[in-house]
């Protein structure tokens, strides 16, 4: 069952790339929309980093963080007409853009849902799973820094 979350981050990752690959090379440039719905997504979503050193939050509020970023994701993608695809599986179109870059960073957050949703007979899901798709949202070179990758 790891291999699916391990497939799941890997092509979502996959989007990332092309998209902020896309926006560095002058195949996608921003619209006045898109940075402000990037710009509106960093603002729904502050806080959602790791607590202070030596706070621990408990398995339950960690998956609830990730799903939640699914929520901010729909409601970005509603906001700006653009369509949420599912990334596992598919190679993203090219040029990527900001439906490619949202459809990254809704899979990671509905795994997240899915993980929240999961009968407690299945148990909890892989710590070090966890961990990776709270990376992929929180940390260097993740959803946290969106902004610094566009030199638009």
């Amino acid at each position: 069952m790891d291999d699916e979350y391990a497939t799941r981050l890997h092509d979502a990752w996959e989007w990332w790339h092309a998209a902020i690959e896309d926006a560095q090379e002058g195949r996608w440039t921003r619209t006045p929309l898109e940075r402000q719905v990037m710009d509106d997504i960093a603002a729904a979503t502050i806080g959602f980093g790791y607590p202070d050193p030596g706070t621990e939050l408990s398995l339950s509020a960690r998956l609830c963080r990730l799903a939640t970023w699914a929520g901010v994701l729909r409601l970005a993608a509603r906001a700006g007409g653009w369509e949420l695809v599912p990334v596992v599986g598919a190679t993203p179109p090219r040029p990527a853009g900001m439906a490619e870059l949202l459809s990254a960073v809704y899979a990671v957050g509905e795994q997240g849902e899915l993980w929240l949703r999961r009968p407690s007979a299945d148990g909890p899901p892989p710590p070090g799973a966890v961990v990776r798709f709270e990376g992929f949202v929180t940390g260097p070179g993740s959803v946290e820094d969106l902004r610094q990758f566009f030199y638009d």
